[in-house]
């Protein structure tokens, strides 16, 4: 049971390390706000244009925000000759990084309290 425990702890700890980007860029409330306004977008993107109108944010601000996001691999573009569409793509990005690194810590919360149940029988 302990080397089991030890093993999820080291696993958690690692795929903090991946995090670390992704978790500082969804910190900040600017991206945040641009984070739901593409989970609001169409599937194949927006452009910083539409961002800018959505958010009230000027165009340098979301264009600064988005390089933020996407190099924490958390917003993907897709370039149409001049045009840039952002977008979130579960398939490209840190997105099942985090969900599992959010899983991992929460069935080592519920182990938790598994055993302390044990210890108060």
């Amino acid at each position: 049971m302990e080397k089991e425990c030890q093993e999820r702890l080291k696993e958690i700890t690692c795929k903090f390390k991946i995090c670390r980007k992704a978790f500082s860029a969804m910190g900040d409330e600017t991206r945040q706000l641009i984070l739901i306004t593409l989970l609001e977008s169409e599937f194949n993107g927006i452009r910083v244009g539409e961002i800018t109108k959505k958010t009230h944010l000027s165009r340098p601000a979301v264009s600064h925000h988005l390089k933020i996001l996407k190099e924490a691999e958390i917003v993907n573009v897709r370039r149409e000759g001049t045009k840039n569409y952002y977008y979130l793509d579960s398939n490209e990005s840190q997105w099942q990084t985090l969900t599992e690194l959010i899983n991992l810590i929460f069935n080592g919360i519920q182990h938790i309290g598994k055993d302390d149940l044990r210890k108060e029988e």
